[in-house]
């Protein structure tokens, strides 16, 4: 029986996450089968700045060298889609699975990256799309050329399956690096990180950020530098949140440390009245067996008088018969 109470709680979290986890999986697949049926106008939306690129009116087109390339490609984009739209329940049903093994002022604050996840990586892609594609297309664009110096010309014929995985990577690794400012404030409520040791680790962040935009982005300088410069103001962002993670840490802590006193005032209170009340009882039992003492003296002087007042007459009687004694011998 003890066995098995030990266990029920155990089976019953891992029952719950199977729960949460069927929640999750039925909700990806619910939105992928809608954005299966709108997989065309989603793959339009993520041509269009390429169309744009482009310029209006003209003839381009993209193509496909596999029979099974577009079908593969609408499946992804369908699946890329549902990712996005399926996040907040994913997200909920997680929080659903772990706040109840939370403290109250645990779950408050969690409260505000709960909601910032999903909204700094829409920033990033929405930056992605509006700023780095227009940009990165035409410079990509500008290599064409019509053929009166190399006889040939030079036109881009981009195929399905390779613009989407371009896409792909660009708005994951912008999503991704947006999220730079809840890693770093958790890593400092944790107590992992510093403000000053952020700040003073400034340069090579610097570095690192320029290495990791040249290998998550497109090889020209416009994807690289509009990957790194704003990760460059996300580090900064983080170093002000770890700053007021620490200040709110420390009054927490001081907020604590006044309780604590208060209830240590508070029982070395308890503990002088329980002193003076046992100094006052151990008083009044000394009080009662001094008065006890005086007593038992009492009685027993009165005892030992007794004795003396009887012995007495009894030598008074002794000393007379001695004396009829010798007037009998002498007669």
């Amino acid at each position: 029986m003890q066995l098995q109470d030990q266990q029920m709680p155990i089976m019953e979290h891992l029952i719950e996450l199977r729960n949460r986890l069927t929640w999750s999986v039925l909700a990806l697949f619910v939105t992928f089968g809608v954005c299966y049926y709108f997989v065309e106008d989603i793959y339009g939306f993520l041509v269009r700045p390429l169309a744009e690129a482009m310029g209006p009116g003209s003839d381009r087109r993209m193509i496909y060298t596999a029979l099974t390339e577009v079908f593969f490609t609408y499946v992804k984009v369908s699946f890329f889609a549902a990712c996005f739209v399926s996040t907040p329940v994913v997200l909920g049903q997680i929080w659903a699975f772990v706040a109840p093994g939370l403290y109250k002022n645990e779950r408050k604050a969690f409260y505000p990256f709960l909601f910032a996840t999903p909204i700094l990586f829409l920033m990033g892609g929405a930056m992605v799309y509006y700023f780095i594609m227009p940009l990165a297309w035409k410079f990509f664009l500008s290599f064409e050329t019509a053929g009166s110096q190399t006889g040939l010309a030079i036109q881009l014929e981009a195929k399905v399956g390779e613009y989407l995985s371009l896409v792909m990577k660009l708005i994951f690794a912008f999503g991704l690096s947006f999220q730079l400012p809840v890693l770093l404030t958790l890593m400092a409520r944790a107590g992992l990180v510093t403000s000053q040791g952020l700040a003073k680790k400034r340069k090579y962040a610097v570095v690192i950020t320029f290495i990791v935009a040249a290998v998550m982005t497109p090889p020209d300088l416009i994807s690289q530098i509009g990957l790194a410069v704003p990760i460059m103001l996300l580090y900064e962002i983080s170093i002000i949140m770890a700053r007021i993670s620490e200040r709110k840490r420390a009054a927490s802590m001081a907020d604590e440390d006044d309780d604590l006193e208060d209830q240590n005032g508070q029982g070395n209170a308890d503990d002088d009245v329980n002193a003076q009340s046992a100094a006052a009882a151990s008083a009044g039992n000394m009080d009662n067996s001094t008065a006890k003492a005086s007593s038992d003296e009492t009685s027993s002087s009165d005892t030992s008088s007794e004795p003396k007042k009887q012995s007495k007459p009894s030598a008074s009687g002794a000393s007379g018969d001695d004396d009829e004694d010798d007037f009998n011998n002498a007669r």
